[in-house]
């Protein structure tokens, strides 16, 4: 399938522009990333999969400003990437994109409570108790918030990262494999979670996952293959993810 033409500008909240990405130089050069266009649509679960090697993190690396394009761009609302310098790269992510990776990046002597407003504190800003009420009876963490990391189990860990990606209110979170260190039961939990932020509060998330029952939980789904976009689901369901999946050797 074709890359798909990107929706209204007004409903796009980051976008791909012929990107291109190569590791290495010369004859010992990878391509990660061949001439990828697609538009992430805000307020949208987008899930990203394909096989080993597919670009499909890469990509993820691209749009939310972690890596540099070799050529192409990447527009993060109204923002051309790579009109920025390092410094205004790093304030940009700080203020307008959240990440949750699959290594939970607490800090071990902070509580739950400190851990998801500490970027703000870190930007100069109060946290607004009103929004980081919401965020945190989405991820039903109320009775965990004066816990620190080593008494929370993985899964609230998680939850407390989930929470903190989303008490910025960013433009956009980016999701690596947020599930990767979790039993099925918090999988299933943080899974929900995250669905629930896109329903509930209108947050746009973008999630890298090698598993159909997680990818199932988003609205699309974006296919990778050899740096390309081959195909994207809407509605996915686990079946109808896995079987696509296998088509293209993942």
């Amino acid at each position: 399938m074709s890359n798909a033409a990107a929706p209204v500008a007004s409903a796009v909240v980051a976008r791909a522009e012929q990107a291109t990405k190569y590791y290495g130089r010369g004859e010992t050069a990878v391509l990660a990333l061949a001439e990828v266009d697609v538009a992430i649509e805000r307020g949208r679960f987008t899930a990203i999969m394909g096989p080993s090697g597919s670009g499909k993190s890469t990509l993820m690396h691209c749009l939310a400003g972690l890596d540099n394009l070799t050529s192409g761009r990447i527009v993060l609302g109204d923002t051309d990437l790579s009109t920025l310098d390092d410094k205004a790269l790093t304030l940009l992510r700080r203020e307008q994109v959240g990440f949750i990776f699959q290594a939970f990046n607490l800090i071990p002597t902070l509580t739950a409570e400190e851990n998801i407003t500490l970027p703000a504190l870190l930007g100069g800003r109060e946290p607004d108790r009103e929004w980081l009420d919401r965020v945190v009876a989405t991820v039903d963490l109320g009775d965990r918030l004066k816990h620190r990391p080593s008494e929370l189990s993985g899964g609230q860990q998680q939850r407390v990262a989930v929470a903190r990606a989303l008490a910025q209110r960013p433009q956009i979170i980016f999701a690596d494999e947020p599930t990767g260190n979790l039993d099925s039961r918090a999988s299933t939990e943080i899974l929900g979670f995250m669905q629930a932020a896109v329903r509930d509060t209108g947050q746009t998330i973008v999630m890298v996952t090698h598993e159909p029952s997680a990818a199932a939980y988003a609205d699309r789904v974006l296919f990778l293959n050899d740096g390309r976009i081959v195909d994207e689901m809407q509605d996915p369901t686990e079946e109808r993810v896995l079987d696509r999946l296998k088509s293209l050797g993942g």
